[in-house]
């Protein structure tokens, strides 16, 4: 890598449930080293708390000492904006910050008050400083963060029925105070940094190619407002990716490294267990045995990194470092067969999802296709 060039690494939903965590990341460790910036979506709480909040399929605490696999594996920094980081209520969030700040790992997207929530974590690489702002879009809304109540950062959105928002929930437009957000955090955030990504946790869960309607309209918003790049998760599914002003929006990461019991129908907790088989009759798969681990669509485990190469004048080009799941749940870099078929997969939900047709060759680089 020059001096000029800086690259990250962008990494999808991460839930590290299961103990050796460091065995489920080594396979894409080496892509989080070789950049000089590894950001991921930490899904779930560290914490030992064991209370459930109420409103959403409850997910259970992760192990706190799990965390330090994160760090291991190269990640500097996390967004934390999500469905489930509110699980355990103002412990689990505050456990997760300390253990994540003990660590040396920055992040962004949830606090003990909103103003924490919205603050950008704030990284100098090369003497440029690069700001990540983590919004949550799908609810539950009992997570959201408030002036005086712990949660996560998030853009509202409106409803079918004027219900709160929800990842079961339809939703229908853009609430104007999203635009609002969008513009305050992202000026605030170019107050102090060379160069503003924002990570939005959206979409439909389960469910190849679909974008919500919703989803365009709000990344691209995010660029029109000044960010440089957008990265997507919380479909556990890869999304299409598109360029909008010239501005990379990964419309969908999909896992990262996503190893955990709690989505298994094999358990006893009734509310996951419930989960389970409900997704199959909303869904319309029956999981992988062999995916124990990772009981996700068959198509999720053709995954990638989201790439970005930022030159000295703050030019941007992107690509994607391809990823194969293997059971029972475990990512690694792919190659030859396996990267082309990643790489030409990217292509087709791209096109599939109405965005302008991309070509990924075969060193990860996205352009627009001829």
């Amino acid at each position: 890598m020059t001096d000029d060039l800086i690259t990250l690494v962008l990494v999808g939903d991460l839930v590290l449930d299961e103990p050796d965590p460091g065995k489920w990341l080594s396979g894409i460790a080496p892509a989080l080293h070789e950049a000089d910036l590894a950001i991921g979506h930490l899904e779930v709480p560290h914490t030992d708390c064991t209370d459930e909040v109420g409103g959403d399929v409850p997910s259970p605490g992760a192990p706190p000492e799990n965390l330090a696999a994160l760090a291991d594996a190269g990640f500097a920094v996390v967004s934390l904006a999500g469905n489930h980081i509110a699980d355990c209520g103002l412990r689990g969030i505050a456990d997760t910050i300390a253990g994540l700040d003990a660590l040396d790992i920055a992040h962004a997207g949830a606090g003990l008050d909103l103003a924490e929530a919205r603050r950008p974590a704030m990284i100098t690489v090369k003497d440029r400083c690069i700001a990540l702002l983590s919004y949550n879009c799908v609810g539950p809304q009992f997570g959201w963060a408030a002036p005086g109540r712990a949660g996560c950062a998030y853009l509202p959105l409106n409803t079918s029925d004027g219900e709160p928002v929800t990842p079961r929930s339809e939703i229908t437009g853009i609430s104007p105070e999203a635009y609002a957000i969008l513009a305050e955090d992202i000026a605030a955030a170019y107050g102090e940094a060379d160069l503003v990504l924002v990570a939005m946790h959206k979409g439909r869960v389960h469910t190849p190619v679909v974008l919500e309607t919703y989803e365009r309209p709000l990344a691209q918003a995010a660029i029109d407002l000044g960010a440089d790049a957008v990265i997507g998760h919380h479909a556990h599914i890869a999304r299409g990716i598109e360029f909008h002003h010239g501005k990379p929006i990964f419309h969908g990461l999909g896992n990262g490294c996503v190893v955990t019991r709690a989505l298994s129908p094999a358990q006893d907790h009734p509310a996951r267990r419930e989960w389970a088989e409900r997704r199959k009759q909303l869904f319309g798969f029956e999981p992988d045995p062999a995916y124990s681990f990772a009981p996700f669509h068959p198509e999720a485990r053709q995954a990638m990194l989201g790439r970005l190469e930022v030159a000295r004048d703050l030019t941007i080009s992107a690509s994607i470092v391809p990823v194969w799941v293997e059971p029972p749940g475990r990512p690694v870099l792919a190659g030859g067969a396996r990267a082309n078929q990643v790489s030409r997969y990217v292509e087709q939900i791209t096109a599939a999802a109405g965005l302008q047709p991309i070509s990924v060759s075969e060193t990860g680089q996205v352009t627009l296709a001829a």
